[in-house]
């Protein structure tokens, strides 16, 4: 199974994506054949950046879970509002 393939299953999950010339942390918005569509978190304010397009075979590593992770994840959570 091919890294594209894979993270197919992850879309709209928040992970830490390096690749050959940066990494970020962010939501995965699109797992395609040649390209990845992922939105970048500034890690201080809690908000999407950028969105980035990055060539499937460009990735070198990915991480879905983790405390760095959580901790984003618990951030977006608490600016939910019950309205």
């Amino acid at each position: 199974m091919r890294l594209a393939e894979k993270l197919k299953e992850y879309e709209n999950q928040y992970m830490f994506i390096k690749w050959v010339t940066g990494g970020e942390y962010g939501k995965l918005i699109y797992s395609g054949d040649d390209f990845i569509e992922f939105n970048v978190i500034n890690i201080d304010s809690m908000e999407y950046s950028e969105t980035l397009l990055i060539q499937s075979s460009l990735i070198l590593e990915v991480a879905i879970g983790g405390s760095d992770i959580q901790r984003i994840i618990a951030e977006v959570s608490s600016k939910i509002t019950s309205e």
